[in-house]
């Protein structure tokens, strides 16, 4: 029986070319077959690597977190200013949904996180997308916060399901009612 030594420390050059890119990607293929954020034990393991190697490029397991959510949530669609807002809205918000059912356990990770790195891109994202309306930030603010958890909501629906649902559909009525409060809303 061999045993594999693993070497601590900081990692080599010669280490497979480990980086933090190489990480984050292990992380969100093992995020998205298990469902969870894998611990840094078997994160290590898959990368055949020590786990204080990955400590060299995160500082710790929160920083990693935030990172492998950051990464995933950057995928998202990415609308444009444009006359067709609803359009923009819907194709993000779809997006966001998708992200969610892709990595069932993404949601509930983001949740109990202390940071606010994977909103903040969600936030940008949303503010592009219902630019022309020019609404208020207050408005802005309880219209973003409305949304998201209506499709925190309806994310958490079509994971606990047990038969599987198209998402675009749940989401048409809701939609409706949302985008014609927000055009009642903005003031452009």
């Amino acid at each position: 029986m061999s045993v594999k030594v693993k070497k601590r420390g900081r990692p080599t050059a010669s280490a497979g070319q480990l980086s933090r890119e190489v990480i984050i990607n292990k992380a969100k293929e093992l995020m998205r077959i298990e469902g969870k954020v894998p611990s840094i034990r078997k994160l290590a393991n898959s990368l055949n690597i020590d786990a204080m190697a990955i400590y060299h490029y995160f500082d710790n397991k929160n920083a990693l977190l935030e990172a492998i959510t950051i990464s995933l949530i950057e995928a998202i669609y990415q609308p444009e200013i444009s006359h067709q807002w609803q359009a923009e809205l819907k194709l993000l918000s779809l997006s966001y949904l998708g992200l969610l059912q892709q990595y069932p356990g993404l949601l509930e990770t983001m949740l109990a996180m202390t940071t606010d790195g994977p909103a903040v891109v969600f936030i940008a994202r949303f503010q592009t997308a219902v630019t022309p309306l020019n609404l208020t930030d207050a408005t802005l603010k309880r219209s973003l916060d409305l949304w998201v958890d209506y499709l925190h909501g309806l994310a958490l629906a079509v994971n606990c399901a047990q038969d599987a649902h198209e998402i675009e559909p749940l989401l048409e009525g809701p939609f409706i009612f949302f985008t014609r409060s927000l055009e009642h809303m903005g003031s452009g």
